[in-house]
């Protein structure tokens, strides 16, 4: 069972796929850094036979390359990939990424599916892919998939924390499938295997519910558990202190990251900065700050993004990471309750990449690989599932 992996950025799809159970025969990268990970960490560490192209996926024909694969039109299982998203974030303002040069590379994937004629493909992008105004090139997609004989199976959001990824993380997915291999009823997504804790999955059948932020880091000091019962979970919520203890001393916590981890670190915070997060309280935001560290931008009573400079909420999965999470004014990115930034590890973990994967790069860089990957975990769930289905 043999896949292609385009635009592969760090790895993770292709690590996913490897995990599933393919063979990952092509990548193609045109971001140095992100280039330098995947070699690095697939292909000289795991040894992967992987044929790697670094370059622009526009500059590379796909006759050559299924050619230099020794493939027949047909034979090859799957092609994944996920096209660069600037121009479909739900970031943009108004009208603003219609007309990025970038959206045109969902369409240049097809050319891909076009010649190697997989039995299935699968898309990963931003939610902003299916708003309205960028509905020409997915109804064009579409009608590339029909034109070439593919069904569309599934064109819609998954959530990564339905599937045990500790992150609350929304992507389209799009799964075609070769209409001669007949597979009307192949399912996907697959049905979910994690649930809100309050639901009658969890409370009546036992299944498992979400992972929780808390599960990448290290464990709690007792006396931080204690300020998480006071200064949060009695003033914020409605438990008792008992349910408040419960739920935290059932929480699952990872393990101290390796001082010799080249991941193992976090942007300096500057001393105005370690104040402001020495006020934020535990699972706080830049509002439980006090004015004296409100932000300029948030003057005349603009409330602005309140995530910024907010600490991880332990409790619950983490917010999306981004290509910012080494950044703490980009997001919720703040320690749940050391006065710094997540690690890059920490990152690491939440999108489901394993300690030994090491990312390459400036910290920027790293960041970017981190934010714009697929999680690791995620990718393998449904993958299985298509690769179930084509068996």
């Amino acid at each position: 069972m043999s896949a292609i992996d385009l635009f592969a950025g760090a790895g993770g799809f292709s690590l996913a796929a490897y995990e599933a159970g393919l063979d990952v025969l092509a990548a193609i990268e045109l971001d140095p850094a992100a280039a330098n990970t995947y070699k690095e960490n697939l292909i000289e560490r795991l040894g992967v036979d992987t044929n790697f192209i670094e370059g622009d996926i526009l500059k590379i024909n796909p006759v050559e390359l299924r050619e230099s694969l020794n493939l027949e039109r047909g034979e090859l299982q799957l092609i994944l990939g996920g096209p660069p998203c600037q121009g479909f974030s739900t970031h943009r303002i108004n009208n603003a990424g219609v007309d990025d040069p970038r959206n045109q590379l969902l369409l240049r994937y097809f050319d891909f599916v076009e010649e190697f004629q997989p039995q299935a493909f699968l898309v990963e992008n931003v939610t902003g892919l299916l708003w309205s105004r960028h509905a020409d090139y997915l109804e064009r997609f579409k009608r590339l998939a029909e034109d070439n004989d593919y069904t569309i199976h599934f064109c819609g959001v998954v959530n990564a924390k339905d599937y045990g990824v500790p992150q609350n993380r929304k992507r389209v997915f799009i799964l075609g499938v070769r209409n001669d291999l007949n597979l009307q009823s192949i399912v996907f997504p697959p049905a979910k295997t994690h649930f809100s804790p309050n639901s009658v999955e969890v409370k009546v059948k036992g299944l498992p519910s979400w992972k929780t932020a808390s599960s990448v880091f290290e464990p709690c000091p007792a006396d931080t558990l204690d300020q998480f019962v006071n200064d949060y979970f009695l003033r914020k919520t409605n438990l008792s202190e008992e349910e408040a203890r419960e739920l935290l001393n059932n929480l699952e916590f990872g393990a101290p990251v390796d001082p010799r981890d080249p991941c193992n670190f976090h942007m300096i915070p500057t001393r105005k900065s370690v104040e402001k997060y020495q006020a934020t309280p535990l699972n706080g935001s830049r509002e439980d700050a006090g004015e004296e560290f409100r932000l300029p931008c948030h003057s005349n009573d603009y409330a602005g993004h309140k995530d910024v400079y907010g600490r991880i909420f332990i409790h619950l999965p983490a917010n999306t990471i981004t290509t910012g999470c080494n950044n703490p004014s980009k997001g919720r990115f703040v320690h749940p309750w050391e006065n710094h930034g997540i690690t890059l590890r920490h990152a690491a973990r939440i999108q489901t990449f394993p300690d030994d994967f090491v990312f390459i790069g400036t910290s920027t860089s790293q960041a970017k690989q981190v934010g714009n990957a697929v999680p690791v975990e995620l990718g393998r769930v449904l993958i299985a599932s298509i690769l179930q289905g084509l068996n």
